[in-house]
């Protein structure tokens, strides 16, 4: 098994069910100030791993245990191919309004943004939250003003290992990243959105690992 570095928030969430145990989620999350959601991942790993024990309706305890060997063989053996779901893909010129729409119908929280059939923006549940506090009509306003355009999007490959994408994840502090295939049009790479991992997905397939059920 290969050895996994902690992430800062890790640590301190290490530290503080140290400190505090028995914890809930909820109170750490907020002595973070981040989600619940933005925890799941972190507290699967911890939980996993064997360094924290939950307990339902009780909360966290710290295990003793100082090292961290998170089924990295089965990680590095999936490929984002084999856990990646269907992306949410808007145009550039869709209005705010109808990607906050869509982001509710399809029940997911971040959309991509496509430009003749090529990524060139990801939009947050964060980004819509800040439009929508703008105090500008969300009706008129292109998704394209909001969106974080490439190349300060964070992207992964289908041949990427699970471990690769769950760490991008936790790193950018993202809620999901775009699979891509990069083409190559009129000499210049292009990218084509061909599905997503999110925390939902790595956490979903930490469930199964433990269970054995991958």
């Amino acid at each position: 098994m290969v050895e996994i570095e902690l992430t800062k928030r890790q640590q301190r969430i290490i530290e503080i069910v140290k400190e505090l145990e028995p914890i809930t989620s909820e109170q750490i999350a907020s002595m973070l100030s981040v989600t619940r959601s933005t925890l799941r991942p972190d507290l699967a790993i911890l939980t996993m791993s064997g360094m924290l024990d939950a307990r339902p309706k009780v909360g966290y305890f710290f295990s003793g245990k100082t090292d961290i060997n998170l089924f990295s063989q089965e990680m590095k053996s999936i490929r984002v191919s084999d856990i990646m779901s269907v992306p949410v893909i808007v145009s550039e010129e869709t209005s705010v309004y109808d990607v906050i729409v869509s982001l509710f119908l399809e029940d997911v929280g971040t959309i991509f943004v496509a430009s003749k059939g090529f990524l060139v923006g990801v939009v947050s549940r964060k980004d819509l939250l800040k439009a929508t506090l703008g105090g500008n009509d969300i009706n008129k306003v292109p998704v394209a003003m909001i969106m974080t355009r490439s190349p300060n999007i964070v992207t992964t490959i289908k041949d990427d290992n699970a471990l690769t994408a769950a760490v991008k994840i936790i790193d950018h502090e993202v809620d999901s990243l775009p699979v891509v295939e990069r083409i190559i049009k009129d000499g210049k790479e292009c990218l084509k959105a061909i599905g997503k991992v999110s925390k939902s997905n790595i956490t979903k397939l930490l469930v199964e690992l433990c269970r054995g059920g991958a």
